[in-house]
């Protein structure tokens, strides 16, 4: 009888723990917010002082403070850790700032964040420079790239694309103004599509020109037809659409020049170096060029076929060159991206200053994105499991690199974005022969056929 007793009074805590434990394994964020964050709190509270001291992050105390303490109190005088801020919990993790003592640098917490991440029982823990003298402790609960949730605000705006979550919980956002072209490069079912079709379904609402160049028969944008302003979907339509694109740059560069022409007491704010300087009844729209698989453009066959190859990669370089005062981005997706290619490749892949790598088959891929930005950013694309698709390593030619991950969309809601969007397709007179054919869209039988926009054959 006492046996069963016993066993009765162990039952209710057993099934907590294993309720936790399940929840923690199956539902992180609910398990964060109900017993994670109290606990890590509890942790981060008791043992803020002596976990400073044991990271090397304390310093001696000031001689007014030693005196003071000598004054009042008997206590032997201890090292004193940085001064914390308030504690500002949210539903990934936790954030708090640190005052930085005199003589310390945000690189010195960074160096110990590891230590911090064990002794306060968290993922992860991130340090930023929010500025001098203050740094800000972003700890992170549950691995966030396991099941991807995009935070609910995020600042967007023209050229402004949430498109991925960053390990630290916040939004990576593809940001055309200031990283104006970029690479992407993966293995096939790496994710490299799910990231473009979040990019094209994020600018499909917006007053942008969107091109698409996918020498695979279309297969990858042609679901896009309905918001693209023009497609090529073979070499020969490629060599015929990058000409107009680059008469089209030039032409607005001569806009910018003759804006420049300007006589003498003209304020100094309608002088401009390129489109965004211009009146908004003046600037040309800006154009996104999406290139899937770019080595289809780089292979020939026959000497003819190479003439044609030199020919569109001097034009894209041009584009990468010269392109973002004109209002041209430029999108390079592939599988791989090295001189291999053909000449040209290297002097291309040098002006994509955004880089983003996803699951590649070998060492040389990622080397050949990331490389020339930090040896460890390679390692960490060499290390992503196939069974996380969409988790990449993104960074750029500043040197600064994280991991993010898209989250899951269907082809069919992307396309389905694009219908609902396409009379927002502005309209580029030098574009117009290139515009995909859209055939009508059907409804149900009680409705009618509909035509999502006038389109040229």
């Amino acid at each position: 009888m006492t046996d069963l007793v016993t066993l009765a009074e162990l039952g209710g805590p057993l099934a907590a723990i294993g309720g936790a434990a399940y929840a923690r394994h199956a539902h992180p964020a609910a398990y964060w917010s109900t017993v994670g964050l109290p606990l890590s709190v509890a942790r981060l509270l008791a043992s803020y002082s002596s976990t400073m001291d044991a990271c090397g992050l304390t310093v001696e105390p000031s001689r007014w403070r030693a005196l003071a303490v000598r004054a009042t109190t008997r206590r032997e005088i201890r090292p004193v850790p940085p001064r914390r801020g308030v504690i500002r919990p949210n539903s990934t993790g936790l954030r708090v700032r640190l005052r930085l003592a005199p003589g310390q640098e945000p690189a010195d917490v960074a160096a110990s964040a590891e230590r911090l991440r064990h002794a306060w029982g968290v993922h992860a823990v991130y340090v930023q420079d929010v500025k001098p003298g203050v740094v800000e402790l972003r700890l992170v609960g549950y691995d966030v790239l396991r099941k991807v949730r995009m935070p609910r605000r995020v600042d967007g705006g023209l050229l402004r694309v949430p498109v991925a979550l960053r390990e630290d919980a916040t939004a990576f956002v593809r940001d055309y103004r200031a990283v104006p072209h970029e690479l992407v490069l993966g293995a096939t079912l790496s994710g490299k599509s799910m990231y473009l079709r979040h990019l094209v379904t994020g600018l499909a609402a917006q007053p942008v020109a969107l091109v698409g160049l996918d020498c695979k028969r279309g297969v990858e944008l042609a679901p896009f037809a309905p918001r693209l302003s023009a497609l090529a979907t073979d070499p020969d339509e490629a060599a015929e659409l990058l000409p107009v694109l680059v008469k089209e740059m030039e032409d607005r560069y001569d806009l910018i020049k003759a804006r420049q022409g300007i006589a003498p007491g003209t304020p100094d704010e309608e002088i401009t170096s390129d489109v965004w300087g211009l009146p908004d009844s003046e600037r040309p729209v800006p154009i996104v060029l999406f290139v899937d698989e770019v080595a289809e453009l780089f292979l020939v066959a026959t000497r003819k076929d190479e003439e044609r190859r030199d020919e569109m990669v001097t034009q894209l370089i041009r584009l990468a060159q010269l392109g973002r005062a004109a209002g041209i981005y430029l999108e390079v997706c592939g599988q791989r991206f090295g001189a291999e290619l053909g000449k040209g490749a290297t002097m291309l892949r040098a002006q994509l200053t955004g880089r983003v790598c996803h699951r590649v088959n070998d060492e040389a891929s990622a080397k050949m994105a990331l490389g020339d930005i930090a040896p460890e950013a390679v390692d960490a694309a060499c290390s992503i499991a196939p069974e996380l698709p969409g988790l990449a390593v993104v960074g750029d030619t500043s040197g600064g690199w994280s991991r993010i991950r898209t989250p899951y969309l269907s082809l069919a809601d992307a396309a389905a974005t694009c219908r609902e969007s396409a009379h927002l397709a502005p309209d580029v007179p030098a574009l117009t022969p290139f515009r995909p054919y859209v055939p009508p869209v059907l409804v149900e039988a009680s409705g009618t056929a509909t035509v999502p926009r006038p389109v040229t054959e």
